[in-house]
């Protein structure tokens, strides 16, 4: 049986980074409540010396981009190496959102230890990308899929 995972309080940084996520997409939906649209989540992610990036999805039939691999994106595009927390947030006031299965895998694979913002029963809750991914299989771009590492998950 696995342990139960130790969630941990936000931080006031943590909370200004879903404050940002908040605000760009308020500011930059397309989609009224209740609407379908293609900028519907917004995302902010904290770099190691504290800059902070945005995005916002982009909905695609094929799979666009949600918009924590925007914000990972912008975050490259302007330096941002070291990525350390990220959040989602749905427009019209949905809040934090954790991130989907494609994006966990991205996270976990790029940002070892990232700490990732999530909604739960007690409000807003801070985890590791390997609390959300036990007995994950990593890839690498040269390697491919990797052998499980159980270093990674003590």
């Amino acid at each position: 049986m696995l342990p139960t995972a130790e969630l941990a309080v936000p931080t006031a940084e943590d909370l200004e980074l879903v404050e940002l996520a908040r605000e760009v997409i308020d500011a930059n939906t397309d989609a009224g409540p209740d609407e379908d649209g293609a900028h519907t989540m917004g995302a902010a992610v904290r770099d190691a010396d504290g800059r902070m990036f945005a995005g916002v999805n982009l909905f695609h039939f094929t799979g666009g981009p949600c918009a924590e691999l925007v914000a990972l994106g912008a975050a490259r595009a302007q330096g941002g190496r070291e990525i350390t927390t990220i959040v989602a947030v749905g427009n019209h006031g949905r809040g934090v959102v954790g991130p989907c299965g494609r994006d966990r895998q991205v996270l976990f694979d790029y940002y070892p230890g990232i700490r990732v913002l999530l909604p739960t029963a007690e409000g807003v809750r801070v985890a590791t990308i390997e609390t959300l991914m036990p007995f994950a299989a990593s890839w690498t771009m040269k390697g491919g899929t990797q052998q499980f590492d159980e270093e990674r998950f003590r």
